[in-house]
């Protein structure tokens, strides 16, 4: 599995080699000695899956402290454009984002650490995203930034007037309503 760094540091891409002949493939989705060499000891407690269509956006979320989660996501069918959003005050990289493609093809899968807000938008027709996370779903420490506020600057790569999002998530606050709850950089 090769190891790829993004602009942000803490935020990888996890490439797997991929076996395949006349019958089909093969490929190592996780393995933690290859993951903690690189990101650190992590023990995932729930996996959680979607299916959603094009357009479709969900994010950018994240839980509040003591329930803060990593997630390793991947696209198990179709294609994504996957965000991380670094929400740890006092971290160089606070408010900057990475964004990366994502897709069943390439097999490729992002390592979005704890203290980053996440969303994804659907680039295919259809699109099938899986993710580990370190924590559990928490519905009182759940939270969001908006997907669109201009202050983030986000491309997601499609037309704005074709994005959908649940009622949720089009009212979530701006980044700079909520850097007063965002996690310090050792949470």
């Amino acid at each position: 599995m090769q190891i790829i760094d993004t602009a942000i540091r803490d935020v990888k891409v996890f490439e797997p080699r991929v076996f395949g002949d006349q019958r089909g493939y093969f490929l190592e989705t996780f393995r933690r000695d290859v993951f903690e060499r690189s990101v650190g000891v992590v023990d995932f407690v729930q996996d959680n899956e979607s299916k959603s269509h094009y357009g479709v956006l969900r994010g950018l979320h994240y839980q509040k402290p003591p329930y803060t989660q990593g997630k390793l996501v991947r696209v198990v069918w179709g294609e994504v454009l996957d965000v991380a959003v670094d929400i740890r005050k006092g971290s160089p990289t606070f408010g900057r984002h990475v964004a990366v493609r994502l897709d069943a093809d390439s097999k490729r899968m992002l390592w979005v650490p704890r203290g980053f807000a996440h969303g994804f938008v659907v680039l295919s027709e259809e699109a099938v995203f899986a993710y580990k996370c370190d924590n559990y779903y928490a519905p009182e420490a759940d939270a969001g930034i908006r997907w669109n506020d201009p202050a983030l600057g986000i491309d997601w790569l499609v037309d704005r007037t074709k994005i959908e999002v649940s009622e949720k998530d089009a009212k979530q606050p701006l980044f700079a309503e909520v850097e007063g709850v965002c996690l310090t950089s050792d949470e």
